[in-house]
């Protein structure tokens, strides 16, 4: 457990540094060309930032033992900041949007399209650098917080994999017959991108308010805890469960013939669901 903690922290706090280095970056690069979608990029990157700067917070919370005001610990962190992030990044392309719709509105602008070029290249690489580590992270720690900070990378990286093409088209656009629509090829680029952009936190949102209204886990969670209480000989019906962050929450109803120790059962099923990729925590009770 010591060495999954220390991973996810080392993992978070290096997306950090990445959101701040891209942040610094995209928002000075963007000031440079006067480019929104480029500012959009640095903006977008410095709101990571202080998600992952949130996420590792919420990181060490969770590691505190469970007390009296926390008997269950705080694994529902997990959950509510997935939530914020989703709530964030939402409001980053809705206003995004309404900006870029403006500024077609307004004639569009022009875009220095080779610097602009130079700057979606680096940021193309540097984002799938971070996001290939991250993946390799949450492949050996299904860590909710390294997930979303994986989405968010991932977003980023195609964010910038959409302006190097929109770019390259503008850049082609300046050299021909139709040179005078290439000043409107930023606020367009910004304003598919930020609609597009608005499916992810949404679905980052639905997934963390179903967590924290206690809803029903994965049918995959589901399913690997029916075989286990099928292996201990118990009907999957006995066995209610919930998941909330790190945490499979499994309450065991037992029938009032059930011969085992409460005890070794409980071991038992332990042992069953050791290998989920999120901490199995039961609860055995005789049923009413």
């Amino acid at each position: 457990m010591a060495a999954f903690l220390a991973r996810e922290n080392l993992a978070l706090i290096l997306s950090s540094m990445g959101a701040a280095l891209f942040a610094v970056l995209g928002i000075t690069w963007g000031l440079w060309v006067d480019s929104m979608v480029i500012l959009f990029d640095g903006a977008y990157s410095l709101v990571s930032l202080m998600l992952s700067l949130l996420s590792v917070y919420a990181a060490r919370l969770m590691r505190k033992p469970a007390c009296d005001a926390f008997p269950l610990g705080r694994g529902a962190l997990e959950p509510l900041v997935i939530a914020i992030k989703g709530l964030t990044i939402a409001l980053v392309c809705v206003i995004s949007l309404f900006s870029a719709i403006a500024a077609l509105l307004s004639g569009g602008q022009v875009v220095d399209a080779g610097m602009a070029l130079i700057f979606s290249g680096i940021s193309v690489m540097g984002c799938a650098l971070v996001w290939a580590y991250l993946h390799w992270a949450t492949g050996r720690n299904q860590s909710g917080l390294l997930l979303a900070e994986k989405k968010q990378w991932l977003m980023d990286m195609a964010l910038s994999a959409a302006v190097l093409i929109g770019f390259l088209a503008a850049a082609l656009l300046e050299t021909g017959a139709w040179a005078h629509l290439a000043r409107y090829a930023d606020p367009l680029m910004m304003v598919l991108i930020s609609g597009y952009f608005l499916v992810v936190p949404v679905k980052m949102i639905a997934a963390a308010v179903r967590e924290l209204l206690l809803s029903a886990p994965s049918e995959e969670l589901q399913s690997c805890v029916s075989e286990a209480m099928r292996d201990v000989g118990l009907h999957p019906d006995c066995a209610s469960t919930i998941k909330v962050g790190p945490s499979l929450m499994v309450e065991v109803a037992l029938p009032d013939n059930w011969p085992d120790d409460i005890n070794r059962l409980r071991f038992r099923l332990h042992r069953k669901l050791a290998n989920l990729p999120v901490e199995a925590r039961i609860f055995v009770h005789a049923s009413d």
